[in-house]
């Protein structure tokens, strides 16, 4: 998406990693940098998570950083090992209720999305499920197809071939509609959860007091390199779904996450 935005602004986007607490670190060296619209964040929901679950972040998540626009999204997949004893994800909610605790789910680790939209969706089902968190999403990954733990939530782009190969058995998607590149696999909303969605969002922001005309600038600039076909299409093979709204739009998430968070 950079290297497109980048052809249109005549600027190249260095890409910088900054890892560690997921997301923290990033975060704070992009609130704390000059307000010129040449320093940006790409965050996902680890951003509203953060605020959410850590008392004391080095920033002020809605004051220090403004949105610009969310890039993508890509909705989450729950996925089963094909020994669970369930094969719907009806199948799984009705034998939860019957055997609580009985059933394990692997996440990535402890306050990352697929953790937290798991237990909101146990929550809204009314059912208990063992959280087994592990560090980073390969070992939990691994775990799940040796059949040490029956559930996680994943994505179309990794879980897509293991369920084709008969190696995970996928359940339902936790997006607002059908998946056209897994039609047959029905969404949470659909079976009974009304308003339920665990969506991994890529986002962009910029330090607070950046000027409303160069965060609209950057804006249009994602709106028009995500939704150019070529690049569209790319996204859409691999289950990610281009969005390109408005600061405005994702400010609004951003308040709606953390208040769900909380």
């Amino acid at each position: 998406v950079t290297a497109r935005m980048a052809e249109e602004l005549g600027r190249p986007f260095v890409i910088e990693n900054r890892a560690g607490v997921g997301g923290v670190i990033a975060t704070d060296a992009t609130a704390k940098a000059a307000a010129d619209g040449y320093t940006l964040l790409l965050t996902t929901p680890n951003h509203t998570i953060n605020a959410a679950i850590h008392p004391k972040l080095p920033y002020n998540t809605e004051k220090d950083l403004v949105p610009v626009a969310i890039l993508a999204e890509i909705p989450e997949l729950l996925v089963s090992h094909p020994a669970a004893p369930f094969e719907t994800f009806a199948g799984f909610v009705d034998y939860a209720r019957k055997n609580p605790g009985k059933l394990n789910y692997a996440s990535a680790g402890n306050g990352t999305l697929p953790h937290v939209t798991m237990e909101l969706l146990l929550r809204r089902a009314g059912i208990e499920v063992a959280h087994i968190p592990y560090r980073g999403a390969a070992p939990a990954m691994t775990d799940l197809l040796a059949g040490q733990v029956q559930l996680k939530m994943d994505t179309y782009a990794t879980a897509n071939q293991l369920v084709a190969d008969g190696k995970l058995r996928a359940l339902a998607f936790a997006s607002r509609e059908r998946s056209a590149l897994m039609p047959n696999v029905p969404t949470v909303v659909e079976i009974g959860l009304p308003g339920y969605e665990g969506i991994l969002w890529m986002g962009m922001m910029a330090p607070a007091g950046t000027p409303p005309a160069i965060v609209e600038k950057l804006a249009a600039t994602v709106q028009r390199a995500v939704r150019a076909p070529a690049l569209a299409e790319r996204l859409k093979r691999d289950g990610v779904e281009p969005v390109g709204d408005t600061p405005a739009a994702f400010a609004a998430q951003i308040t709606k996450e953390i208040r769900e968070w909380r």
